[in-house]
């Protein structure tokens, strides 16, 4: 993807890298060995991420173990005007929340087809703690959304996801919060505090544009 190969242009040998997860980042890790940077350490937000790297012939750090991560590289299923974004339509939010934090620049690899004027058109992932399940579900149904387990998808935690269907996300930074402060929830799929600092987007086209 061009969006993938783009990112190169914001990292370089010896930083710190962290790395999300999904098929935008599987072409951007694709790219990563075929320029053959090499990288102080690496962090990544799941399992699969790490196998791909490892298999490349990269060494995977702990987060616990390295400082601050100077660039993150991942994908969104869906990004608006202001960066806030959805993400979590593989079951690694949580993951890719906690590297967002940590990174001092976040770069998202994206696609037109992933630009909207709200968030919501993408049903919001939720990561919860099982036995809480039907409670988080009663509550999210309080704030105007029909969740739906996703079932048979346990995450890397071991944790369940409700995928949110009909929300208009006009306040993605109130809702973020609000959606966390439900006892059961280990997050949710918002990315409005953990905004992208720049969004490379692809066009049919084969344009480029930088934001």
């Amino acid at each position: 993807m061009l969006a993938a190969k783009a990112a190169l242009h914001y990292i370089e040998d010896g930083i710190t890298l962290g790395v999300g997860s999904g098929s935008t980042v599987n072409c951007f890790i694709e790219a990563l060995g075929a320029a053959k940077m090499q990288f102080a350490d690496i962090v990544t937000a799941s399992d699969e991420s790490t196998r791909r790297l490892e298999a490349l012939g990269y060494r995977v750090s702990d987060l616990n173990s390295v400082g601050r991560i100077d660039v993150y590289v991942d994908g969104c299923d869906e990004i608006n005007p202001h960066k806030a974004m959805i993400k979590g339509g593989g079951a690694a939010l949580t993951r890719e929340k906690i590297v967002a934090a940590c990174s001092a620049k976040f770069v998202c690899i994206v696609d037109e087809s992933k630009q909207v004027p709200v968030l919501g058109r993408f049903p919001l992932p939720v990561e919860v703690i099982p036995m809480a399940r039907s409670f988080v579900a009663r509550e999210l149904v309080k704030l105007g959304g029909e969740p739906r387990w996703r079932e048979n998808v346990v995450t890397d935690n071991g944790n369940w996801i409700l995928d949110v269907y009909h929300l208009e996300i006009a306040e993605p930074y109130k809702l973020e919060e609000a959606i966390n402060n439900i006892p059961g929830v280990v997050t949710n799929g918002i990315f409005a505090r953990q905004a992208a600092d720049v969004v490379i987007t692809a066009y049919q086209s084969g344009r480029i544009g930088t934001r």
